[in-house]
């Protein structure tokens, strides 16, 4: 037999859930017939057959997830050669040692902790993270006891949902995030009274934010960890959180300072649509210089959105209300849209960062 194993995808993709088979054991295909879709944390990606001949088997379900370079499709015929390393069996010397694991990151902080072999043993045969588990043997030893405590609570809550696709992208870019800026959260709000009915928020916010990046131009950039330095970009490309029920996307809408309102509109009408339809192509997920989060369309006044390597900022927009302002000395009722911005602390300044939110809510602030 011949195996064919999942193809890189491309991205820095490592890995892929079964989505849907388009054949079955015992089907004869043609070379670039369709085999299979599988759903990556950018896309639902449709693989073609690589060769003729007849399947003899299919390697997962739909659900499983498959690493880069695991079998796929088994073809009858001439025998392939296969390079990955198999498993070692044999038996296994259970000591009575304590031993010091390495810590393991949970949360905001990094948490060691001990046990002996067989209590790992338990713990892994019952499915239970000894990281999240409080020990009560001596010298903060994990005892056996404590591995079923943990056990029967997590059975009780019922059963671990893994995450899949975007939102398994999403935990994955948020762990990093939090990881590695040094983040900080301004606030403020715009007075957007002059605004006529049924103006388009998104298009404002993002006239806005082109508006301060002139003002401010360090604030759309890109930061290098590695190499301590930063790229202020003279193009906005901007990243628009968009909500689904898969999770959240981030397509791009480029070069937003050079368009009219009119063609941003159909822009972002046409990634939104591409969006929840997963046919957004990969490299309109990339590439984003600042982002806009206008959640306020949902719910919510104030925010701390999470910026995300290596851009440097990210605004976001609550939800607007009437309020009560002064107005050459008396009260006024006026439309207040309450803004949340978001900055690495590596890459901006305060000063930096106040100086480009109090040039977006001048731009809010006038009529169109």
């Amino acid at each position: 037999m011949s195996i064919f194993k999942l193809p890189d995808l491309g991205e820095g993709l490592q890995e892929a859930e079964i989505r849907e088979w388009h054949v079955s054991v015992g089907d004869e295909v043609k070379v670039d017939q369709l085999l299979v879709s599988v759903e990556t944390d950018k896309a639902v990606v449709d693989i073609p057959s690589p060769q003729s001949g007849r399947i003899q088997k299919l390697n997962g379900e739909p659900g499983d997830i498959l690493q880069v370079g695991a079998a796929l499709v088994e073809f009858e015929g001439a025998a392939a050669e296969l390079t990955d390393k198999g498993t070692v069996v044999g038996r296994v010397e259970v000591g009575q040692e304590v031993v010091n694991e390495k810590p393991a990151v949970t949360g905001r902080a990094a948490v060691g902790f001990k046990a002996m072999p067989a209590v790992r043993a338990l713990a892994q045969r019952l499915n239970v993270d000894l990281s999240v588990v409080t020990p009560s043997g001596p010298d903060g030893t994990v005892t056996a006891a404590d591995v079923q405590r943990v056990a029967k609570i997590l059975t009780d809550v019922g059963p671990l949902e893994t995450l899949r696709g975007v939102r398994r992208a999403m935990a994955r870019s948020m762990t990093q995030a939090h990881a590695e800026v040094a983040e900080v959260t301004v606030v403020d709000d715009a007075d957007i009274d002059a605004w006529k009915d049924g103006e388009d928020t998104t298009l404002r916010l993002i006239r806005a934010i082109v508006a301060a990046c002139k003002v401010e131009p360090a604030l759309n950039a890109w930061y290098d960890s590695h190499a301590v330095g930063r790229r202020v970009l003279e193009k906005i490309d901007m990243g628009i959180a968009v909500d689904t029920s898969d999770g959240l996307f981030v397509p791009v809408l480029r070069d937003v300072g050079n368009r009219k309102p009119d063609d941003l509109r159909k822009g972002l009408d046409a990634l939104k649509k591409d969006v929840r339809a997963r046919t957004v192509p990969p490299e309109e997920l990339r590439g984003y210089t600042i982002t806009l989060s206008n959640f306020g369309k949902f719910g919510g006044r104030y925010a701390d959105p999470v910026v995300v390597p290596p851009t440097v900022a990210i605004l976001g927009a609550g939800h607007s209300r009437p309020e009560v302002v002064a107005v050459d000395g008396k009260p006024a009722v006026h439309q207040i849209l309450p803004l949340s911005l978001s900055f690495d602390h590596r890459a901006v300044t305060g000063g930096e960062a106040t100086r480009f939110l109090a040039a977006a809510i001048e731009d809010l602030r006038l009529a169109t």
